[in-house]
């Protein structure tokens, strides 16, 4: 049974759910430097919320894609043709939220998928590039967003809307994703090129913001920059946007060469700090460089009048076995701390992938671990001190 709820109708009553837990306005919760993780695991459970608060964590980002859906689609039904919220997936986001609550946690509700934008590890691993390309689906995302809103307005656990998690519609355009460390020049001219079509980012936005403040005025709702939520595309907006309690997002895996799992498991060798490829180029890399990639959306919320407590680094993250890991989280999250923004790690106990597991160390997993993900089983972890977890304890500390 699906049921999709438009614009002036009444809204599906949530009995004694009510945002007083945070103190009667969401976006208070934000006027104060956050920390949090990622919450991107197939399957959620009770205890994994429980813990990331016991571990020093007041908030995370919450994808529900990979949980298994009624649909094709998670809660979407079918991102070919949006029709309605799916309610079995409706009523399974709900009990997970209310495990969250009871954890203490604030949610970030962070869809991977959207209408036309079906998440690229649930497209066979092929870029959908509908939504960028159509303004039809513009619309069935507008439509998705007031229905979801309007059925976790008064959500105690909610404590922002995520609109979609990484867009990319500078992808396929030749586009460069990088050039230099602090260089935003190119996403200007993009933006300035592609300005009024289908592939503008903040005009997106703010239609889908419009639809779900036509059900919900207060919850705050926070925006990924282009090009997979590269910190510099920020820099290609004229102004921030026209809301008021918008929360301004980013992601900092750069330089990805020496991040990212290929770097391990091809042997490539890039430990950080160290001169690493990125752009047309190598760069050296060390907490300066990550400070002047950083810099053009500090410069930008500066100029736009925007506080630190308004911008975010929604996701950060080094796969646990390279070289450095634990040094490039260390440099991160001091400059976020430095900037009094707000931050979240990637990613805590995901179930599927344990490249950014930073309580496992650097070692490799034994095999019990392996023969229970080969059962089908959710693995009991090796949990232990070690420098990666360490480092993310500081930062959390700190």
């Amino acid at each position: 049974m699906r049921i999709a709820l438009k614009t002036g109708l009444a809204l599906v009553a949530l009995g004694a759910l009510s945002i007083q837990s945070f103190g009667g306005d969401t976006i208070a919760f934000w006027d104060q430097q956050r920390k949090g993780t990622n919450f991107f695991s197939v399957q959620p459970l009770v205890e994994r919320f429980m813990e990331a608060k016991a571990a020093g964590v007041s908030w995370g980002r919450l994808a529900y894609d990979k949980w298994d859906g009624a649909e094709r689609d998670f809660l979407i039904g079918n991102a070919d043709q949006y029709d309605g919220l799916v309610e079995p997936d409706m009523a399974r986001l709900e009990e997970v939220l209310g495990w969250a609550h009871d954890a203490g946690l604030g949610m970030v509700i962070a869809p991977l998928t959207l209408p036309g934008a079906r998440w690229q590890q649930n497209n066979d691993g092929k870029f959908d590039n509908r939504l960028w390309e159509d303004k039809a689906y513009w619309q069935q995302s507008a439509d998705f967003w007031r229905d979801l809103a309007a059925r976790l307005r008064d959500n105690p656990a909610v404590v922002a809307y995520n609109i979609v998690n990484e867009p990319a519609p500078e992808r396929g355009t030749g586009a460069a994703e990088n050039t230099v460390p602090g260089d935003t020049a190119s996403f200007v001219a993009w933006y300035a090129e592609h300005k009024g079509t289908a592939r503008d980012l903040p005009a997106f936005y703010e239609m889908v913001i419009a639809a779900i403040r036509s059900v919900d005025p207060d919850t705050p709702i926070m925006v990924d920059s282009g090009w997979y939520a590269n910190a510099g595309t920020f820099s290609a907006w004229p102004t921030a946007l026209s809301d008021d309690k918008v929360l301004y997002a980013f992601h900092m895996y750069e330089p990805y060469n020496f991040t990212a799992g290929k770097n391990f498991r091809e042997e490539l060798g890039y430990v950080y700090p160290g001169t690493v490829p990125f752009g047309e180029g190598e760069v050296a890399w060390d907490a300066g460089t990550v400070n002047a990639f950083l810099q053009p959306v500090y410069a930008w919320a500066a100029k736009q009048g925007l506080p630190p407590s308004r911008i975010v680094g929604a996701e950060f993250g080094c796969m646990r076995r390279n070289e450095g890991c634990a040094a490039y989280l260390t440099d991160v999250m001091a400059n976020f701390n430095a900037h009094d923004i707000h931050w979240a790690f990637y990613s805590f106990r995901e179930d599927e992938y344990d490249g950014f597991d930073y309580e496992l160390g650097s070692d490799a997993l034994g095999w019990k671990y392996w023969e229970a993900v080969e059962k089908g089983e959710t693995p009991v972890m090796p949990y232990k001190d070690n420098p990666l977890w360490d480092a993310i304890q500081a930062g959390l500390k700190e």
